[in-house]
């Protein structure tokens, strides 16, 4: 690969591999570092929760284990918060627990003796979901890092602006002037690094701002 390659979130994630049994856990390393994936494996849900935290990458997990199961880890990482992908094994019967395990947040589930196409595309789309939700949570961190440096009076004028009222209406809602309200909303295209209100506006819903809509006046 050249040296100059635009990483890639999916060979560059780390995919931690849960499993009481030493032949799968071992299948399971084999088939993913042949697809260039990195991997780390446990012997137990235990052993995986004392390496936390641990949030991006994937997890494969058994359903059945000692100890804690598959399910019980699960619930146990989104009580903590802990979003990282996780995928299921079950074996034959297990059709209902991987049902439970998807109704309490599990990525996806395959059933053994499992396909080695078929658990790679699960581990491969879960990968791929996990580094759009980075990408989101680190726009979504910069941008709330921005609105923090606004002001109490330029939060007023933002949230104006994304509510689609003209200058003349922020300003007579805030008992302040016009000119006044333009210089405020240079103030906030600067600080929030807005290319164009069309930019502010995209910024504002991604982090939850919609202004509040408000009877013209006047």
């Amino acid at each position: 690969m050249p040296t100059d390659a635009v990483a890639d979130p999916i060979n560059d994630a780390t995919v931690h591999v849960i499993d009481d049994d030493e032949a799968i856990r071992d299948s399971l390393t084999f088939l993913l570092k042949s697809a260039q994936i990195r991997v780390e494996s446990y012997e137990s849900a235990t052993a995986f929760l004392k390496r936390l935290p641990i949030d991006s990458g994937c997890i494969i997990t058994d359903v059945r284990m000692p100890e804690m199961s598959g399910i019980d880890l699960l619930k146990r990482l989104r009580q903590m918060h802990n979003q990282v992908p996780v995928i299921i094994i079950t074996g034959h019967g297990d059709v209902p627990l991987a049902v439970e395990a998807m109704k309490s947040g599990a990525a996806d589930f395959i059933e053994k003796p499992f396909d080695d196409d078929l658990l790679l595309s699960a581990v491969q789309t879960a990968l791929s979901n996990q580094a759009v939700d980075d990408r989101h949570q680190a726009l979504r961190a910069s941008i709330e890092q921005r609105i923090a440096r606004l002001s109490a009076r330029e939060h007023q004028v933002l949230e104006g602006l994304v509510s689609g009222h003209p200058n003349k209406i922020i300003a007579y809602d805030l008992g302040i002037s016009p000119r006044t309200i333009e210089i405020y909303r240079a103030n906030v295209m600067t600080k929030m690094e807005a290319a164009s209100l069309s930019d502010l506006v995209r910024m504002a819903l991604t982090v939850g701002i919609l202004g509040q809509d408000r009877e013209p006046r006047g």
